[in-house]
């Protein structure tokens, strides 16, 4: 077996193995650089900006203010999306899907995304079965 084949069956299989990244991103912005914390306290997806950036869980956060910066960094569980920004209906379903920042709710405190404004009026049927679906599947989907 010839080097260049061999290595290339091992990049291969480490890529297999490796995962996706556990938080949803586009270009390393996680949320496409919306804020995390304006869905919680302004009730909508606001637009983050560059000079209100924080690194966590392996993704750039954006934010619209210093306020809701700090607030991310003091509890980021708390803000962050579940399910890592991933589509929560794609991991209720088993998978990983990309989400858009307008198709999103917050249940109980907790910022969930979906793919797009369709996929969440599926979601939107049982949001309770699908949360349970998608906890029993997190984080399995990502590998």
């Amino acid at each position: 077996m010839s080097r260049i084949l061999v290595f290339t069956v091992f990049l291969l299989s480490t890529a297999v193995f490796a995962g996706k990244p556990a938080v949803f991103q586009k270009k390393g912005k996680a949320i496409r650089g919306y804020d995390t914390v304006a869905y919680h306290l302004q009730n909508r997806p606001v637009e983050g900006k560059d000079a209100h950036t924080h690194q966590w869980n392996g993704a750039t956060w954006y934010f619209a203010s210093r306020a809701n910066l700090n607030s991310f960094k003091a509890d980021p569980e708390k803000y962050a999306p579940q399910y890592g920004g991933y589509c929560a209906y794609a991991v209720a379903k088993g998978s990983t899907a990309k989400t858009e920042p307008d198709a999103w709710k917050i249940v109980d405190g907790k910022l969930y995304l979906n793919y797009d404004r369709g996929i969440q009026k599926k979601w939107e049927k049982d949001i309770t079965g699908y949360i349970e679906k998608a906890d029993a599947n997190w984080p399995k989907v990502l590998k």
